[in-house]
């Protein structure tokens, strides 16, 4: 099957989930992220702000941001970077995704732990996004170390998912 077919059957799948049980779901996953080692020990975790389809993330970032350096992308054409979350500088940004403004950049050596969602994983790690290499392009940077913990809900889990030579595999998958 193609990546485009994959990535419609998945998002079939998840249509019919209703919004509380995404966020029992969201609040499942992200309670076994910050049981993770990896988690506790991190300074600087970089998250991202949820689209409609994918786990919750708001609430773990409003949860977390006073203890560790939390840090979101933000869309700069072709690539992606990471700024520091500030909840009042948070505006609407590529494919109106709240993305920080008027923040500091963090480097990507600086990243301890990076919570990666995308449409589709194995549980071994390999992933699915929508196409547009966003994650897989700063995951290949140089200087690029963190811990990388894919989540999804457990409808997005499939067997098997084709990859291409850029593509990059998470270290964990956390699900519900």
């Amino acid at each position: 099957m193609e990546k485009q077919q994959i990535r419609e059957i998945l998002r079939s799948r998840i249509t019919h989930i209703s919004a509380e049980q995404r966020t029992l779901a969201s609040r499942e996953i992200f309670a076994k992220v910050a049981a993770l080692p990896e988690f506790v020990e991190a300074r600087v975790v970089a998250l991202y702000a949820a689209l409609p389809d994918e786990p919750q993330s708001q609430e773990f970032i409003t949860e977390w941001h006073d203890h560790k350096r939390i840090v979101l992308p933000r869309v700069e054409g072709d690539t992606m970077q990471f700024y520091d979350y500030r909840p009042d500088r948070m505006q609407s940004g590529a494919f109106g995704i709240n993305e920080p403004q008027g923040c500091e950049p963090c480097p990507p050596e600086e990243i301890d732990v990076m919570i990666v969602p995308g449409v589709g994983f194995t549980t071994e790690g390999k992933r699915m996004g929508r196409g547009k290499g966003f994650y897989d392009r700063y995951l290949a940077q140089r200087g690029f170390h963190a811990t990388t913990i894919g989540v999804c809900l457990k409808e997005q889990i499939l067997p098997a998912i084709p990859t291409n030579p850029h593509d990059k595999a998470v270290d964990k998958v956390i699900f519900a």
